[in-house]
């Protein structure tokens, strides 16, 4: 049970357009996280959030350093990750949980910055994964304030530069592996310098390349903006990047929506963040954008069923082709889902 439940109970809302074909290709699973809204999220509670009406067909799991083994050497402990998420998987393939294929991919975590070593880790998440393991996720986020949250990887500043990294980045390719970014907005341009370096290897954007609203960044979201407009259509000029299109509820954003007496309905989260989604599919367009749920990190300020309205919403002037590329071909395409188990 998350710790909002009843405040997310005070904005109900109906599914809209609820046969249009979900992939949801960003959430995560942990137990015993006590500093978040959801200390417990495991297969349980996410089936109680996507029985909200909307047709989630299949997921993706992506890395948040959970379950890593006790044991062992250090390298090789993010493969319980890996192992614990496998497991999740063959339950839901199971079909004994309803027909969402859960964690149909699997994006993990490896230390890229021990450079070539990494690659024995890299194949022990392939074997763990029982064909699942699409990508790894090794996140960049880093700001100079300290108010600024650190990602559970302890990036070094200027992480997606380093020589070493980059060394461990290029065994992805020989592994068939994308790689998932995760940064702040002041480190887009590194991400786009690490993609045209690397033109062969599919990159995902994550939740819009975190603009953040909060410490140093507060009250600038004009200027913020403008910059983040400029980055994102750089980025975008590199074919081999995709972006995902969400988690831009999490407090880190800056838009208070946890401090209100009501949840934001859909319409008023939509109206907030249209510029967000509009810039990037202008530039990335429909075949490199793929919606998000980023749960349950962004069940902070709403509920899974007001989430995907407000994609609805954003999605309403596309034409039927192209909410299903947003909705679901993008994702299972990018993460090739049709040749998971």
């Amino acid at each position: 049970m998350a710790l909002n439940d009843e405040w997310l109970a005070l904005t109900p809302e109906t599914a809209l357009e609820p046969e249009l074909a979900i992939c949801d290709p960003h959430h995560h699973f942990w137990d015993g996280r006590f500093d978040r809204i959801a200390p417990r999220y495991l297969l349980d509670e996410f089936l109680e959030d996507i029985r909200g009406g909307h047709n989630v067909v299949s997921t993706v799991f992506v890395e948040c350093h959970s379950m890593f083994r006790a044991h062992g050497p250090e390298e090789f402990k993010p493969v319980g990750e890996t192992e614990f998420v496998t497991g999740i998987a063959a339950m839901s393939a199971s079909g004994s949980y309803g027909s969402a294929r859960v964690a149909a991919g699997i994006v993990g975590w490896a230390d890229l910055a021990r450079g070539q070593a990494v690659a024995p880790v890299l194949e022990a998440h392939i074997a763990a994964a029982g064909g699942r393991l699409r990508g790894i996720r090794h996140s960049a986020a880093w700001d100079a304030s300290d108010q600024i949250p650190r990602s559970l990887a302890h990036p070094a500043q200027g992480l997606y530069l380093d020589a070493k990294f980059r060394q461990g980045f290029a065994e992805l390719a020989r592994c068939g592996l994308s790689f998932e970014g995760w940064l702040y907005h002041p480190q887009i341009a590194e991400l786009t310098d690490l993609a045209r370096a690397f033109p062969d290897t599919t990159i995902v954007l994550d939740h819009f390349g975190g603009p953040l609203g909060i410490g140093p960044y507060a009250g600038r979201r004009a200027e913020i903006m403008e910059q983040w407009r400029d980055d994102i259509a750089a980025l975008a000029r590199c074919p081999n990047v995709v972006a995902k299109l969400g988690g831009i509820n999490m407090p880190i954003n800056g838009f208070d929506w946890q401090s209100r007496p009501r949840p934001p309905s859909s319409e008023e989260l939509a109206e907030a963040t249209a510029p967000y989604f509009a810039h990037c599919l202008e530039h990335f367009g429909v075949e490199r954008c793929m919606f998000e749920s980023n749960f349950p990190v962004d069940k902070v300020s709403c509920s899974y069923t007001v989430l995907w309205n407000v994609f609805k919403r954003i999605a309403a002037p596309f034409s039927d082709d192209d909410k299903a590329k947003l909705f679901h071909d993008t994702a299972s395409r990018v993460y090739r889902l049709e040749e998971a188990d």
